[in-house]
């Protein structure tokens, strides 16, 4: 009867010893969490974190931490940490809809740090337990359109290199039909430079050859009148004086 006694006054206190402690962390915990809470939402997320992982310190075994952890990561653009904190909460959440919100969020993760195959496979998993959710739908055809441009551009390097360079050839072709263009144009120009100059060349011999012809007529005039006066002055010369 003593032992029995003995026995029961040590569960008791065993019980009370950790009993009580928790009720404090878990104060604490609440504490931290609310005070993360108005952090975040004021646009403070270094800030936040610090809070949260305070409260994480007091309670590891709530998955409700870590997903509020990993938002706060993600708005510092810390997406491989912010991945880290999802799927711990994932692995820990035995709630569906909660579950379903951690690998949205892990998918989100995984998106912005570039992982797309891993991203895809987040978003399936909260598909599973939220089939019906559009906003995952649509992240993850979106995370599958980004694939399929990536391995089309991986599969097919050649084929935009020879794009690239039928791209220079056809810039080359059309230089070369434009500088054709323009020696044609400048010949074309050249030619009628050169006709005009014909024509201005031309129009100068008969004006020429009119000068020449004028000149030849004053000069037969002239010779016609001293022929007229020296015939005149013969006959003068040859008139008797009675």
């Amino acid at each position: 009867m003593r032992y029995l006694r003995y026995k029961f006054k040590k569960i008791i206190f065993f019980a009370v010893a950790v009993v009580f402690p928790l009720a404090v962390n878990a104060q604490a915990e609440r504490k931290y969490i609310r005070q993360g809470n108005r952090e975040y939402n004021r646009g403070e997320y270094v800030e936040s974190e610090v809070s949260y992982r305070k409260a994480d310190e007091q309670n590891r075994r709530l998955p409700e931490i870590l997903f509020n952890i990993g938002d706060a990561l993600y708005k510092q653009e810390k997406y491989d940490e912010a991945a880290e904190k999802f799927t711990n909460n994932v692995s820990m959440n035995e709630d569906k809809s909660k579950k379903a919100a951690g690998f949205y969020n892990l998918g989100n993760s995984y998106l912005q740090a570039g992982k797309l195959n891993e991203s895809i496979e987040a978003y399936k998993e909260s598909l599973k337990l939220q089939p019906n959710n559009f906003e995952t739908k649509y992240n993850l055809a979106y995370a599958q359109n980004l694939l399929r441009e990536q391995e089309q551009q991986e599969q097919n390097p050649q084929d935009q290199q020879n794009q690239d360079s039928q791209d220079n050839q056809d810039s080359d072709s059309q230089d070369n039909q434009d500088n054709q263009d323009n020696q044609q144009e400048q010949q074309k120009q050249d030619n009628q430079n050169q006709d005009k100059q014909q024509q201005e060349q031309s129009i100068s011999r008969e004006d020429a050859e009119r000068l020449l012809n004028s000149l030849a007529n004053d000069e037969k005039e002239v010779q016609e009148r001293v022929r007229l006066e020296k015939a005149a002055q013969e006959r003068r010369s040859t008139v008797k004086n009675w």
